[in-house]
């Protein structure tokens, strides 16, 4: 974003937890540290801790001592200097009168700034518009996500397409194959490769029919199976998001057409990605395919059925960036990286999920994931 002179970005977190943090600085810390960028200067401010690794490890080039601050204010007289203390002395040093701050920070420290004659305006997501066009270090970085997410889902499809059927359960090492189980073999799958995998969805039959329910107990043959899971680098912060649907045994006819009404939905979608289209008009071709096949969307008996939920969303730093694939119209961009998800979900049946990474290139797109797309695992 364009800086005045006197205006400052100011982000005040840990960027372990912050994405906007660690894209500024590249520098991954568990504790809270200062970021500011002027028009003429860009600088974080740590602790003796953190300041020898930062320096060698942070992308900002301009690494400063917070006790330099501190010591500042305690020489005006402040006994104990508080942060807004140290602020205004980074500052006044920096020739700061406005500040640009991210919609998460702390309230309490904008009315303590603004308290000490500082203008606070505070700017929504995207914070770095420029972060949803990805660079080519970054896409590498999702690629290499997507790869981790591939060989965790191969091992969760490989376990239930292993299991045997035993009247209504699956059994896998002579034990009931449960929602746990599996979701801790992806886990344990990916931290072995430094990747962490947070909220992974292996929901069966009815509990599918609910899209962010991360299912739990007894998986069960001849229903289907929504396995969704979005793994984060723990090197890079980078991720991939992925779902595959599957059913151990024979599908019903529902779910037969119900999987294919989501892959013709999904395969539209992705062949109308370019720059320059609209994301409401792939969603709507989405929802449009679906109303064509019969599968409408709408409450019945209190609760939502068909097709409600957004087709996609950017990826990146964080699972859900922008931009968004959504009833909402937003352009598509070149370097832009969204998921296409589609989903059908019917209370009395289950639900219906499919989700790759696609890549916006120059003339259309490139879909990084690779998994395949079957429905019975026989």
């Amino acid at each position: 974003m364009e800086l005045e002179p006197g205006s400052a970005i100011l982000i005040y977190e840990a960027s372990e937890r912050d994405s906007n943090m660690f894209y500024a600085t590249g520098f991954l810390a568990p504790d809270k540290f200062i970021y500011l960028k002027t028009r003429y200067r860009e600088a974080i401010f740590l602790s003796d801790l953190e300041i020898d690794r930062a320096r060698s490890q942070s992308k900002v080039k301009e690494v400063l001592p917070l006790k330099r601050f501190i010591n500042r204010s305690k020489e005006r007289g402040v006994e104990s200097p508080k942060i807004a203390d140290v602020l205004q002395e980074i500052f006044e040093e920096f020739g700061v009168r406005e500040l640009i701050v991210p919609s998460n920070f702390g309230v309490k420290y904008a009315d303590l700034v603004r308290e000490r004659g500082y203008k606070v305006s505070f700017k929504d997501e995207p914070f770095f518009e420029e972060r949803r066009h990805k660079k080519p270090r970054e896409v590498e970085f999702i690629r290499k996500a997507v790869e981790a997410a591939q060989i965790a889902l191969d091992r969760a499809i490989d376990m239930i397409s292993s299991s045997l059927i035993r009247g209504d359960l699956l059994f896998y090492d002579g034990e009931p194959l449960t929602s746990e189980r599996v979701k801790r073999e992806i886990s344990v799958t990916l931290i072995g490769m430094d990747y962490l995998a947070k909220h992974t969805i292996v929901a069966c039959g009815t509990q599918s029919a609910e899209p962010h329910n991360r299912g739990s107990g007894p998986l069960r043959p001849h229903q289907p199976i929504v396995i969704d899971l979005f793994p984060k680098d723990l090197n890079t912060g980078y991720h991939a998001d992925m779902t595959r649907t599957v059913v151990r045994g024979e599908a019903s006819e529902e779910v037969k057409r119900m999987f294919d009404a989501v892959l013709l939905a999904q395969k539209k979608a992705i062949d109308m990605i370019k720059p320059g289209v609209d994301g409401k008009d792939v969603h709507n071709a989405v929802v449009e395919t679906f109303n064509e096949m019969g599968f409408e969307t709408g409450e019945v008996e209190g609760k939502m059925q068909g097709f409600f939920h957004g087709t996609g969303h950017g990826i990146g730093l964080d699972v859900h960036e922008w931009p968004r694939i959504s009833t909402s119209s937003e352009i598509l961009e070149e370097g832009d990286v969204v998921t296409v998800e589609p989903g059908l979900y019917y209370p009395q049946i289950g639900g219906v999920r499919i989700e790759d990474d696609v890549l916006i290139t120059e003339n259309g797109c490139e879909v990084l994931s690779e998994y395949p797309k079957v429905l019975e695992l026989k």
